[in-house]
């Protein structure tokens, strides 16, 4: 889809650090045996990773994260605790764990995420970003999931909508999105055939344009493949997929092209959360597993 610099030290490295030195200490005082040729222990995967995460951004033991929460069942705000939760929410956590660190999700408008990551003001970007050569000139991304585009109507679709002929009916997505483009996209052609645009209903969050869908104020929606699935569950299908998925691509974790190896360490955590199976757990409880890949890459565009 197109659309801290704090100075203090990490508690868990200077505990670290005092560790090792009580480790030398005891080493100086303990058996002087001759012939004794202990090896030292192989470094974990985790520590060896979070060796990749630079400085400025493990100094004060998190990631901050930009994530659009209105996007279920991706991300979202739960009205219980106002936490942002998702299956992207796991995943995000369960990565930073991985580098020694915690996730700080913080709740941003979609389009203005990446620039936000360009600017410093986050150091990662997990909203369901597809990963996308244009989106590629100005971050780098690490792919973890597939999704195609899905379109959705009423029940029964009483407006008959096709998505290869929606021309002069009402279609909402969400700012920002790779679907935006697409709808624009079907609007010209269906002037340049001489039948009317498509009305094309544009909101700030997913879940204005599902309760759109629902009430009536609009025709049909289009949205990312778990989206959809998601929406017809949350309404007690009084929504329905119409026609097929289509354009599947993947979905990265945004990384500003100045952090270095962060992206490198990023790549590893994922591919050991992939082996330890942790992946496949967090989708399954979402049930949006369908989407799973098993071999991540930095800029699978191409970029």
């Amino acid at each position: 889809m197109l659309p801290r610099s704090i100075t203090r030290r990490r508690i868990a490295m200077m505990g670290a650090l005092a560790v090792a030195a009580g480790l030398s200490l005891s080493a100086c005082g303990g058996d002087d045996s001759a012939g004794t040729d202990t090896a030292a222990p192989a470094p974990s995967a985790e520590s060896t990773l979070a060796k990749l995460v630079p400085e400025n951004i493990a100094a004060d033991g998190k990631i901050l994260i930009g994530s659009d929460a209105s996007y279920p069942p991706n991300e979202s705000v739960d009205p219980a605790n106002q936490k942002i939760v998702g299956w992207e929410v796991d995943l995000g956590e369960a990565l930073a764990a991985k580098l020694g660190l915690k996730a700080d999700f913080q709740n941003a408008g979609f389009d203005t995420i990446i620039p936000g990551i360009q600017s410093g003001k986050y150091e990662l970007g997990i909203s369901s970003f597809t990963d996308n050569p244009e989106r590629e000139k100005v971050v780098d991304f690490v792919t973890y999931y597939n999704a195609g585009v899905s379109w959705a109507a009423l029940k029964g679709n009483p407006q008959g909508i096709d998505p290869d002929n929606a021309c002069g009916k009402k279609i909402g997505v969400q700012q920002g999105t790779v679907e935006v483009d697409d709808i624009k996209a079907r609007s010209e052609k269906c002037v340049k055939d001489g039948k009317p645009a498509i009305e094309q209903v544009v909101r700030k969050g997913q879940t204005e344009v599902n309760a759109d869908l629902v009430s009536g104020k609009i025709d049909g929606m289009l949205a990312d493949s778990p989206i959809v699935g998601y929406a017809i569950k949350q309404t007690g299908d009084k929504l329905e997929t119409i026609g097929q998925m289509y354009d599947a691509a993947p979905y990265g974790f945004a990384v500003a092209k100045t952090s270095g190896t962060f992206k490198d360490a990023v790549l590893g955590a994922l591919k050991e959360l992939m082996t330890d199976g942790t992946y496949t757990k967090i989708l399954e409880k979402w049930g949006v597993q369908d989407g799973a890949i098993t071999s991540p890459v930095i800029n699978g565009a191409g970029g």
